[in-house]
């Protein structure tokens, strides 16, 4: 008896544990865009105004990633089973989807930090003109 209630006394505290875990896994697109803006506006002292656009930028950016990351991973999974079937001309195919994708990607997230860096660019001339 006593043997069952230890048993089930420790099953209990280990479900309660692992219940307790923090979840893994990547964040969603907009806890990463709040997080990278905390950081940005901790290292360069951004405005409201300039976390404000910050936000703005990073979200339309991750907005527009989504789709791509959606299809790559479709790829992917197509790619595995082209090459368990020895299929060439697929595999060719896929890896040139992969990478025009992961392309549009690099140029998605080039285009927000270059908007980014203009608004900083943007108030730093600002205070220059009102010297």
């Amino acid at each position: 008896m006593k043997a069952i209630s230890k048993a089930m006394l420790a099953t209990a505290l280990m479900a309660g544990a692992m219940m307790a875990q923090p979840q893994f896994g990547p964040p969603d697109p907009a806890t990463m865009v709040q997080r990278r803006v905390e950081r940005l506006t901790q290292v360069l002292s951004l405005t409201s105004s300039q976390a404000a656009q910050a936000t703005t930028i990073f979200t339309n950016a991750e907005t527009s990633i989504t789709p791509i990351q959606t299809n790559i991973q479709t790829y992917r999974t197509n790619l595995q089973t082209a090459v368990k079937g020895n299929q060439l001309a697929t595999i060719d195919q896929l890896a040139g989807q992969i990478g025009a994708a992961e392309g549009q990607i690099l140029s998605i997230q080039s285009k927000a930090g270059a908007a980014f860096y203009a608004i900083l660019t943007a108030d730093q001339q600002t205070k220059v003109n009102s010297m």
